[in-house]
């Protein structure tokens, strides 16, 4: 879904036209107060006390700022609308766009094109396609009413403000650039800011407030400057209107006294237009903020379809067959000559194969940056390999809709992140209601239930933004308590023990066996203890699987478990010590 103009108008072109309707209700009321004045004004110069007139002018008053007050409201109803939908919208794609785009961009960027310039989107609404389509036609008809009431003096208040008119479009075609400019800027900004709010702990450890300010400032600085010049450029256009309002004033007012002393108009005519002059600004006034803007909206919009551009996952397969798979049942989850790279031009993956059965335990094992957590990150599919397969249950994984395959793979990350909220919410994220001894059994299955007791609201106690009213090792049971009340076929664990004290760890050991009794493990690991209860140890060593098997296989062919271990090769001695 793309944003444009001419697709909003459609959209909500019945709120628009009544809103329009109701502005140009108001504005025909408005010019027609100016010819009933001129009769109350030409009765009062006979001594006559128009009583009458006056009423319908008392009427007039009440019915136009009705019509107004109800089309404003009508226009703030729809901007609003319109921004809930277009940010609901927005929302859902962004929820969607591939991880690959989103790591190349800004997270506060994006968080500003889906709050700020929607808003800007709203103004567009609120005072473009309805106020100005309705000033235009007031203005045609107050146009008509003064050349009605008298052709020469209208002919000078058209030249006056056919000056502003000049002026604006000077200015309009560079509003755009400078309003796309500030918004770039303000994104800036509030990425920034994200970034430093995000590692703040980070921050005051190394004791860099000074040059995180800084670096804020400068943003902040940019963002004010772009946003002065917006604001500069659509400032022009109020004193030119301004000025050609006056002028024509003081012109009617010096002309028409001189025709009214010759005879050539009345000074109820007089009055009327004078009355009718003035309104005639309402509907100038309306076309000006509609060009203003329509030009800053149009910015806006232009960074809302660069966010409705970036590619998202689609869960239709297209052109892809089916793998046949083995006799019997087939691996849960299967790489095939897998090669891949976040820079296609330098490969992470170069051509790794391993299956992953239906039971049992995996470990994958290796120095850091050799490819373990890419592995991780394509059996998840928040990538697609560039060449090779992915194969889950012996079909190709592309053919397999993302929901499906992301129920049958779970995954727990090292950083464990929570989000804010009570306990029990982060528990059953994406899991919908669980029945109480499930949730009970998986508890005790992850040493939560003394967490659980200890806590003063117990599973609706609040664990703060990201977690942060809980350690390390409670965020990592957490999370995998998570993981298992969803029920997964495989379970992908990234260094469940990084934050576990020595009594946890033995608990989770015992956990991981009773789990790869049921479902597939495969576990990151760094841990000798972790290794050695795996059934089978994958050795991934720059990008290829260096050695696969038992634990007496690994270690007989990679020399980097042994030195995990810290078990010597057969028939090799220690190096003797230096003397002091």
């Amino acid at each position: 879904m793309r944003a444009d103009l001419s697709r909003l108008a459609r959209d909500y072109r019945k709120p628009i036209l009544v809103a329009a309707a109701l502005s140009l209700l108001g504005s025909v009321l408005a010019l027609a107060q100016p010819l009933i004045a001129r009769v109350a004004v030409d009765d009062a110069a006979t001594g006559r006390v128009p009583g009458a007139v006056v009423a319908v002018l008392v009427v007039l008053f009440t019915a136009q700022a009705s019509a107004l007050a109800l089309a404003r409201y009508v226009q703030a109803h729809t901007g609003e609308t319109m921004t809930h939908d277009l940010r609901r919208h927005l929302t859902g794609h962004l929820l969607r766009v591939r991880l690959s785009v989103l790591d190349r961009g800004s997270t506060g960027d994006l968080i500003a094109r889906a709050c700020g310039d929607t808003a800007v989107v709203k103004t567009l609404i609120a005072q473009s396609l309805g106020t100005g389509a309705a000033g235009v036609i007031g203005l045609l008809v107050a146009v008509g009413i003064l050349g009605w009431l008298d052709p020469l003096l209208l002919a000078a208040v058209l030249a006056l403000f056919s000056g502003s008119f000049v002026a604006l479009l000077l200015v309009v075609n560079r509003v755009r650039a400078a309003s796309r400019a500030a918004q770039n800027a303000e994104g800036v900004l509030l990425a920034d800011l994200e970034r430093v709010l995000g590692g703040m702990r980070t921050v005051r450890a190394c004791r860099a407030e000074r040059q995180e300010e800084a670096r804020l400032d400068r943003s902040s600085a940019r963002a004010h400057l772009a946003n002065l010049r917006t604001a500069g450029l659509a400032a022009l256009s109020g004193p030119a209107n301004d000025l050609a309002v006056s002028g024509a004033f003081l012109v009617v007012l010096l002309a028409g006294a001189s025709r009214v002393r010759s005879g050539a108009m009345s000074l109820g005519d007089l009055v009327a237009f004078v009355l009718a002059m003035t309104y005639l600004s309402a509907p100038v006034y309306e076309i000006f903020q509609a060009i203003g803007a329509v030009q800053q909206g149009s910015g806006a919009l232009s960074r809302i379809n660069e966010v409705f551009d970036l590619p998202a996952e689609q869960d239709e397969p297209i052109g892809v067959v089916p793998l046949a798979g083995p006799d019997g049942p087939p691996p849960v989850l299967e790489f095939r000559d897998v090669w891949f790279g976040y820079d296609p031009m330098r490969p992470v993956l170069r051509g790794v194969g391993f299956t992953v059965g239906t039971r049992g335990h995996l470990a994958v094992v290796g120095p850091s940056g050799g490819g373990k957590s890419t592995i991780f990150a394509l059996a998840e599919r928040f990538y697609e390999p560039d060449r090779g397969t992915i194969l889950l249950h012996g079909r190709d994984s592309r053919v397999v809709p993302y929901a499906r395959h992301r129920k049958t793979v779970g995954l727990v990350e090292q950083d464990c992140p929570l989000l804010d909220g009570t306990l029990r919410e982060n528990l059953l994220y994406g899991s919908g209601r669980v029945p109480d001894a499930e949730l009970r059994r998986v508890l005790a299955m992850t040493g939560l239930s003394t967490l659980v007791r200890s806590l003063p609201g117990g599973l609706d106690s609040p664990v703060g933004e990201r977690g942060r009213h809980l350690s390390g090792g409670q965020r990592q049971r957490v999370a995998i308590a998570r993981c298992l009340l969803s029920r997964p076929e495989l379970i992908l664990l990234d260094e469940p023990t990084a934050h576990l004290d020595p009594d946890n760890e033995r608990a989770l050991a015992t956990t991981l066996r009773e789990v790869s009794a049921v479902c597939a493990l495969v576990v990151i690991a760094h841990r000798v203890t972790t290794v050695r209860s795996a059934d089978r140890i994958l050795v991934v060593e720059n990008g290829v699987v260096a050695a696969a098997g038992t634990h007496d296989q690994v270690m007989r062919d990679s020399a980097y478990y042994r030195r995990l271990t810290g078990v010597r090769p057969p028939g090799t001695r220690p190096a003797p010590r230096l003397p002091p």
